[in-house]
C-alpha cells in the first residue's frame, strides 16, 4: 500500500462514516479538481454510485467550460444534482470587501439549501494545505443553526476518533480530503484518470491553478499543459495555490470572516 492508497482508504472510511451517521446528507460539488476527486472516492466507497445528492451552489458566474463539464458528468456519473441558484449580491453583507462579497453568495446559497432540504451533514472538499484558516478545520466539524463556524470550539479528533453527531438545530461539515495536499490530488487524478475542467491545463501561457467564478478568479502564468507538467510546476513553485483568487487578497482577515460565517 502506498501513500495514495492510504489517503484513499482514509477518505473512503470518512465518507462511509458520514453516510452511516448523518441523514439527510449532501456533497458539495464546486466542479473543481478536488471535488471531482471527492466524487470519484464516493463512487468507490459505495460500489459505483453516489447514494446522496450533490449540490452545485450556482452563482451563475461559472466559466462556460465549467457548466459544460457539469452537464456532461452529472449524467455520466449518475449524480442526483441540486443546482439551486444562490441569492443575489444585494442580499450579501455590504460591509464585506467587494470580492469576498461575491464569494459570500455561496454561503447564502448553502444556508438556503440547508433550510430548504434540512441537511444534517454537508460533505465539502477542502484541504488543510489550501489556506491557513482551513488548516484549523476538523474532519467532522459541527456548525450552528446559522452555519457559523466557531474554530475555537471544535471537538478533538485524537487517533481518528470522530464526533459525527450533529448539534441540535445545526449540521456537521465533513471533510474527507482534509489531509490531502494539492500534489496528492493531482497524483490521484493522474492515477485514476479522473476528468477535470480543461481550464486547469495551460493554453497560450496561462492556466487556472485554483478554479472559481468569473471576475474573482484569474489564471496564472504557466506552460503546464498536462498532468506531469503540472506536477513538475507544483514541485518547483513557492506561490500559494489560491494566488489567483481575488477574494484572498481583499484584506488580511477577509477569508477568515467568510469561513466564520459559513463559507466552505
Amino acid at each position: 500500500m502506498d501513500d495514495l492508497d492510504r489517503l484513499e482508504a482514509d477518505s473512503i472510511h470518512i465518507l462511509r462514516e458520514a453516510y452511516a451517521s448523518l441523514r439527510p446528507l449532501v456533497m458539495l460539488w464546486s466542479l473543481g479538481k478536488d471535488s471531482n476527486a471527492m466524487i470519484w472516492l464516493a463512487r468507490k466507497a459505495f460500489l459505483g454510485e453516489v447514494p446522496f445528492p450533490v449540490a452545485h451552489l450556482d452563482t451563475g458566474l461559472e466559466f462556460p467550460e465549467t457548466y459544460a463539464f457539469r452537464e456532461r458528468y452529472a449524467k455520466e456519473w449518475g449524480l442526483k444534482l441540486i443546482d439551486d441558484a444562490c441569492p443575489p449580491i444585494e442580499e450579501v453583507d455590504p460591509n464585506l470587501p467587494p470580492n469576498s462579497r461575491l464569494a459570500a453568495r455561496k454561503s447564502l446559497g448553502l444556508r438556503q439549501a440547508l433550510t430548504r432540504h434540512g441537511f444534517k451533514g454537508v460533505i465539502a472538499g477542502i484541504r488543510r494545505d489550501e489556506q491557513a484558516t482551513r488548516a484549523k478545520e476538523r474532519v467532522f466539524s459541527p456548525r450552528g443553526a446559522d452555519g457559523a463556524w466557531d474554530f475555537r470550539d471544535q471537538p478533538p479528533e485524537f487517533w481518528d476518533s470522530y464526533h459525527p453527531a450533529p448539534p441540535q438545530d445545526g449540521h456537521v461539515r465533513v471533510h474527507p480530503l482534509l489531509r490531502w495536499t494539492e500534489i496528492d490530488v493531482w497524483r490521484y487524478i493522474q492515477r485514476e484518470s479522473i476528468p477535470v475542467v480543461p481550464l486547469y491545463f495551460a493554453k497560450n501561457g496561462k492556466r487556472y491553478r485554483s478554479l472559481g467564478e468569473i471576475g474573482i478568479t484569474f489564471p496564472i502564468d504557466s506552460d503546464a499543459a498536462d498532468i506531469p507538467s503540472i506536477l513538475a510546476e507544483l514541485a518547483a513553485t513557492r506561490a500559494p495555490e489560491r494566488a489567483g483568487r481575488a477574494m484572498d487578497h481583499d484584506s488580511e482577515d477577509a477569508f477568515e470572516r467568510l469561513r466564520a460565517t459559513g463559507y466552505m
